[in-house]
């Protein structure tokens, strides 16, 4: 095995420590024993260069802007497979065969059922309470009504229990909005598939129709995969820090969500939408763009540059193509989308933010999606939660994985990088 060693200045003692490799990636240098051996602790604040865990799940390479779902391209995922082949390639390691997802989805319809007592917890709520608060709530709520789950012995029991998370969240959501609009709630519709499910309880009515064209389903489904999964971020350290101590799995979700709340992390989208508003006008872009540029001037342009990619945001490029594509099948039109065009246009061809790799993000580009999907801005986030809880974390991972597919990393935590 190779090592790295380290040498004390003070003792002059010399110790080895193990160099973890990865199929992928930066290899690690596994200093568990330094205290032991040295009387040392490290310190890296914020984690940022830490890595807590091993995954066999997502590899980032910021660099080169490359994403990938257990050795998956994630264009690649998003543009030709559906959010649920995503959940079952996520959760089991490999794409499903036609007949393993018919049960995969079959099995799933059936569980976007809450238990009725749920509706009594939105009930209390006061209907301007902030969406990620109520579903936080109900969320960790499903711990008293899915109590069974409290003591995962099988990876068939912690299956039981994913599958039965992903499928409920969707309908927790939908209620969500409805509370908040006082409209009354709308039971899944077992008939339809995933993501046009979530838009037929967002948008009916009892005994009315409703219009739900496929360009929309692909574009949300796009979305949720997109969100999926990126790594040790902040929610999934939160979700594996709760579970650590023995929590039910829904508490330790419930936690996440709270941690993707925050405008730094999940809310970041809505952050953009905010500042496209208070342009107001495309004939005012230009103004904006020099103040972004102008280094005595602390305005900075919301959904550009990432923590990570240091080049394009491979999911800014899927969701790019589907908001086109989108707007064009669907004549969708507005103030908000026009200048969302002309400042893109500007910072792709501006050497100053193309110098400084500062690149549309998911987030730009998603938060204009979203409204042409008729999601109000306060559910965004919520949106994000739905796609993020494909990839519920296991830390008994088993999953199976083929030798090219492989993406074997350690992963450091870092906070707010979505």
């Amino acid at each position: 095995m190779k090592s790295v060693t380290l040498t004390d200045n003070q003792s002059g003692k010399r110790v080895e420590f193990p160099l973890l490799e990865s199929v992928l990636g930066s290899h690690v240098i596994d200093i568990s024993s330094l205290n032991k051996e040295l009387g040392y602790f490290t310190y890296d604040n914020g984690l940022g260069m830490t890595a807590s865990c091993t995954s066999t799940i997502t590899y980032i390479d910021g660099d080169k802007g490359e994403l990938l779902y257990r050795g998956y391209e994630i264009e690649e995922l998003a543009t030709n497979h559906n959010y649920l082949e995503v959940c079952y390639l996520l959760l089991n390691g490999e794409l499903p065969t036609p007949q393993e997802y018919r049960v995969f989805e079959d099995d799933m319809r059936i569980k976007r059922y809450p238990n009725e007592g749920i509706k009594k917890i939105f009930e209390a709520f006061p209907d301007k309470a902030h969406p990620m608060a109520v579903l936080s709530s109900a969320v960790s709520a499903l711990s008293a009504f899915h109590f069974q789950h409290l003591d995962i012995k099988t990876h068939q029991e912690y299956m039981e229990m994913a599958r039965r998370i992903i499928a409920k969240i969707p309908t927790l959501v939908a209620y969500t909005y409805r509370h908040s609009m006082g409209y009354p709630y709308i039971y899944p519709d077992p008939n339809r598939y995933f993501s046009e499910n979530f838009l037929y309880m967002m948008r009916a009515f009892p005994n009315g129709k409703v219009k739900i064209s496929q360009v929309e389903i692909d574009a949300l489904d796009a979305i949720f995969t997109l969100h999926a999964d990126h790594e040790q971020n902040a929610s999934t350290s939160a979700v594996r820090l709760v579970c650590s101590t023995g929590a039910h799995p829904y508490a330790a979700i419930s936690a996440g969500i709270n941690a993707l709340w925050g405008r730094a992390h999940g809310g970041a989208n809505e952050s953009v939408v905010d500042q496209l508003e208070m342009i107001g006008d495309v004939s005012k872009v230009d103004a904006f763009i020099a103040r972004a540029k102008d280094p005595n001037d602390d305005f900075r342009l919301m959904g550009f540059g990432h923590r990570v990619y240091k080049n394009f945001d491979p999911r800014a490029r899927v969701l790019k193509k589907m908001r086109d594509k989108l707007q064009a099948e669907l004549g969708i039109s507005s103030k908000i989308i026009e200048i969302a065009n002309r400042i893109e246009e500007i910072a792709l061809n501006d050497d100053y933010f193309v110098s400084r790799n500062l690149y549309p993000n998911i987030d730009f580009y998603s938060g204009t999606l979203l409204l042409a999907l008729q999601i109000p801005r306060s559910m965004f986030t919520p949106i994000f939660v739905i796609g993020r809880t494909g990839r519920v974390d296991y830390p008994m991972d088993g999953a199976k994985t083929r030798p090219k597919r492989q993406n074997h990393t350690p992963t450091p935590t870092l906070c707010g990088q979505c």
